[in-house]
């Protein structure tokens, strides 16, 4: 239990994948202008990692290991991927149209989306069991999900108040988005002395 809380933990705050290891970056600056469109994109993305990861771990250990076909994994999990964006878009459009207007090109982005599979293949490297890599990939969507709320807050700011000319835009953007990484690492050394 201690090794999934360690996992969970450190995947939300010290090893975001968006504020410290800069996968989704795409989804992360594109979609984090309205708090609604930043929450509806987070969970697709979390469902599309926590599927993925269940579906390429056992393909991955019983079928590409085995029979040495691990060059493979990287197209597989590709294909597994863009099939569970697939059902999520047809889901949001059937059920959800308003927000799958409003997450526009972004939402078939997933696939290529370097968070998803950046989870998928670090469970391979790291070496996690089953339930770690659930666990992994849930936190890794959580963490997606912090940031982009915490993203949108700031967005929603940074709109709303005057700010010089040659800082409206992107630079205030990316300038917002570094601070908010910044404040990140300071959870590096928390999670260490809670755990150890």
């Amino acid at each position: 239990m201690k090794e999934i809380l360690i996992i969970l933990m450190s995947v939300i705050l010290v090893d975001n994948f968006v504020l410290s290891k800069f996968l989704g970056i795409c989804p992360f600056l594109g979609v984090s202008k309205k708090l609604n469109s930043a929450v509806g994109m987070s969970f697709a993305v979390t469902f599309v990692m926590i599927m993925a990861t269940a579906v390429t771990y056992p393909i991955y250990r019983h079928l590409l290991k085995p029979f040495k076909l691990e060059y493979l994994q990287t197209i597989v999990f590709i294909l597994v991927i863009a099939a569970l964006v697939q059902l999520v878009e047809i889901s949001l459009k059937k059920y959800v149209p308003i927000l799958h207007r409003s997450l526009g090109i972004y939402l078939p982005l997933i696939t290529t989306n370097c968070a998803v599979l950046g989870a998928v293949l670090l469970n391979i490297k790291e070496e996690y069991t089953y339930i770690q890599s659930i666990f992994n990939a849930m936190g890794a969507g959580i963490g997606f999900l912090l940031a982009m709320v915490l993203f949108s807050g700031i967005r929603q700011r940074i709109e709303h108040n005057p700010i010089p000319i040659a800082f409206k835009g992107v630079p205030s953007i990316l300038m917002a988005a570094s601070i908010v990484a910044l404040s990140f690492m300071g959870f590096g050394g928390i999670i260490e002395n809670i755990f150890n």
